[in-house]
């Protein structure tokens, strides 16, 4: 999937696919070959067999359209792979004209070095990745503004590219506030930890939230190819001072480690209502787990 990913690129992302589900369908059924224990023809077959489910666009975001397509897409994956399993044929070729039609091209696509370049990151706040980076930049300014009210304009500047996904400029549902770059701004400077309390219906409603997001301007430079192009800088107005911060990478990327109890405090929200601590969970018992407490 992530090498799939690359070989898609920037071009498609901005056209405005979902790169998860068009990645994620023919992911999910080599994934699931492998588990199977297909051979390689077996895992091509299976990839074809997804072609047509391997589908998603950011329009859906903000809306329960946009989990379920993803969940889509990993369901379509498991089905194919069951199906080359079963006999099922197809033309691997179908491959190659999918990743053409969706803007993407084999010379991107490399098969030496790291999966992912750069390493793997953490999201740690409950929202889309390319709101990590001004969250992690409005925190740091809460300190020195801890009375929101105070709070007379904020401004948001960074590379139009970082803010594709952010299609909700002011957000009245949980789900939209998720891409909303001017939410996320003031709940970082609302809430000492951003994370799923702060993206409920009644989060984005709250008075003191409306105020601020009413504040928030955006100025977008040219330029930048992915989400985490130049840096994102936030400046918030407050009574007579002004206070800035920018940031280059956002926290829980490898460039910049999640600073200490931050993965704790995620993990534990994702965990909330759970008869289930982090000790708990290994490689051998994940499926019983979710077997037992997600019912599948």
């Amino acid at each position: 999937m992530a090498r799939l990913g690359i070989a898609l690129g920037w071009p498609h992302y901005s056209a405005g696919w979902h790169a998860t589900t068009t990645c994620g369908a023919l992911g999910a059924a080599a994934g699931a070959a492998v588990a199977l224990g297909l051979d390689a023809d077996g895992i091509a077959r299976a990839m074809a067999l997804a072609v047509p489910a391997a589908g998603g666009v950011q329009r859906s975001f903000g809306t329960d359209g946009k989990p379920l397509q993803v969940g889509f897409a990993t369901h379509a994956g498991v089905r194919a792979a069951r199906l080359a399993a079963a006999g099922a044929g197809a033309d691997p070729r179908a491959v190659d004209d999918w990743l053409a039609l969706l803007g993407g091209s084999p010379d991107r696509l490399t098969i030496d070095g790291p999966t992912v370049p750069g390493g793997l990151a953490v999201k740690l706040h409950p929202c889309c990745y390319a709101l990590q980076r001004p969250i992690g930049a409005a925190a740091s300014l809460r300190p020195a503004v801890p009375d929101p009210a105070a709070i007379r304009r904020i401004v948001v500047r960074t590379p139009r590219a970082s803010v594709q996904p952010l299609i909700h400029h002011r957000p009245d549902t949980g789900l939209q506030a998720k891409f909303s770059l001017e939410y996320a701004v003031s709940a970082a400077l609302l809430d000492e930890h951003v994370g799923f309390a702060a993206f409920t219906d009644d989060a984005v409603r709250r008075p003191p939230a409306r105020r601020l997001v009413d504040l928030v301007e955006t100025e977008l430079t040219d330029g930048g190819d992915h989400l985490l192009a130049g840096e994102v800088a936030v400046e918030v107005h407050a009574d007579a001072e002004v206070h800035r911060a920018t940031l280059t990478y956002p926290p829980g990327s490898p460039q910049h480690p999640p600073l200490d109890g931050a993965f704790d405090s995620k993990v534990a929200d994702c965990l909330a209502g759970l008869p289930v601590t982090a000790a708990d969970i290994s490689w051998d018992r994940a499926a019983d787990l979710l077997r037992a407490h997600l019912g599948v």
